[in-house]
C-alpha cells in the first residue's frame, strides 16, 4: 500500500525493511487522487511499536492512505520519548476541525480501572462523540472496543478473573457482512486482557450485530448497523513476538501470569511461535478500509456528518 507517513517516523524504516510500500510526501502530492485520511488514537504505552503494527496491517491495499497520530492531552505517556510525541503526535484540539475517512482507537492497559476512573476518560468520550460527526467509520480495538461499547451503548465490561492471554480460534457468524468477506469459517486471533463483554448484553441491543465469536475468548467482532462503529475485542494487529515480550515483561515484574495459550509450539518458550493470525488480520483491516471507509466516505469531507 502507498501509505504516507512522516519521513523520520520509526515505523517507516521498519515497514520499508519489510518491503511495505511507504510513500514520501513529494510522490504523494503528484498522484491525482485524494488519499484516505485515517487518524489513529494511540492509547498503548509502547506507541512506537503500536504505530508499526497498525500501519503494517493497513498496508495491504492499493488505496493511498495518509495517517495522523493522536495522543491524549490529559495523560502524559511515560514509555514513549517526549521528542517522539512532539514530532509526530497531535492533540484533539489540533484535529478537532478536521474530517477523517477512518479512525482507529487502540487498546490501553487500564482494564483494572472502571471507565470513569481512567484519567483521560472524559477526553475519550469527547473524541468518541466527535467521531460520530466527523469520521466515516471508527475501528475500536481491545480496551478501546470495550470503552466504545460502553460509551455508545451502555454495555458493561466484566473482570475475567484470570488473564485471557494467547491465540484463540474464532467462528464467523455472519458471512454476508463485507467485513468478514474472504474469512475462513474458523480463524485465529491474539487476545491479551483481564476484562471482556458478554453476549447477553450485546444481544439486548438491537442496533448491534456479532460477526465473530470464540468458544474460549468470547465475543470478538461487533458492528453497528450503519457500519460506522466496529468493535474488535482482540489484538489482530499484534506482531509474532508481542505476546512473548509481554509474557517475559510480566514475569520480570513478578506478576503471576500464565504462559500465553496456543502460542509457543508444545508450550516450549525457547521455540518461536507459529503465526496463524496474520492473513486474517490483514484481511480485516483491508475489508474495513475498502468497504466501510473508501466505499462509504464522500469525496468532499464536508459531507461527512
Amino acid at each position: 500500500m502507498p501509505i504516507k507517513i512522516p519521513d523520520k517516523l520509526p515505523a517507516r524504516n521498519i515497514l520499508e525493511g519489510e518491503n511495505v510500500f511507504v510513500m514520501d510526501e513529494t510522490r504523494a502530492v503528484h498522484q491525482d487522487i485524494r488519499p484516505l485520511k485515517i487518524v489513529i488514537f494511540n492509547l498503548m504505552p509502547l506507541k512506537i511499536t503500536t504505530e508499526a503494527q497498525i500501519m503494517r496491517v493497513l498496508s495491504n491495499t492499493p488505496l493511498q492512505v495518509e495517517v495522523d497520530l493522536l495522543m491524549t492531552r490529559s495523560h502524559a505517556p511515560k514509555t514513549t520519548p517526549r521528542e517522539h510525541l512532539v514530532n509526530f503526535y497531535k492533540t484533539f484540539e489540533e484535529v478537532e476541525s478536521n474530517k477523517y475517512d477512518g479512525m482507529i482507537i487502540t487498546g490501553a492497559p487500564v482494564e483494572h480501572l472502571e471507565f470513569d476512573e481512567v484519567t483521560y476518560w472524559d477526553e475519550l468520550k469527547e473524541i468518541m462523540e466527535w467521531s460520530r460527526r466527523n469520521v466515516t467509520s471508527t475501528l475500536h480495538i481491545c480496551w478501546g472496543a470495550q470503552a466504545g461499547l460502553y460509551y455508545h451503548y451502555g454495555i458493561p465490561k466484566y473482570h475475567l478473573g484470570d488473564k485471557l492471554f494467547g491465540v484463540y480460534k474464532h467462528q464467523v457468524e455472519d458471512r454476508k457482512e463485507p467485513l468478514m468477506r474472504g474469512f475462513d469459517d474458523e480463524f485465529s486471533a491474539p487476545h491479551s486482557r483481564f476484562t471482556g463483554v458478554r453476549r447477553k448484553d450485546i444481544d439486548k441491543v438491537s442496533e448491534l450485530k456479532v460477526l465473530a465469536e470464540s468458544d474460549e475468548a468470547g465475543i470478538h467482532i461487533v458492528i453497528s448497523p450503519d457500519k460506522r462503529l466496529i468493535f474488535v475485542t482482540g489484538h489482530p494487529e499484534y506482531d509474532p513476538f508481542t505476546l512473548r515480550d509481554e509474557y517475559y515483561r510480566d514475569l520480570e515484574k513478578g506478576d503471576d501470569v500464565a504462559m500465553p495459550e496456543n502460542y509457543f509450539p508444545d508450550n516450549d518458550t525457547s521455540s518461536d511461535p507459529v503465526v496463524n493470525w496474520r492473513s486474517h488480520a490483514s484481511l480485516l483491516f483491508t475489508n474495513w478500509l475498502n468497504y466501510y471507509v473508501y466505499q462509504e466516505t464522500p469525496y468532499n469531507f464536508e459531507e461527512i456528518h
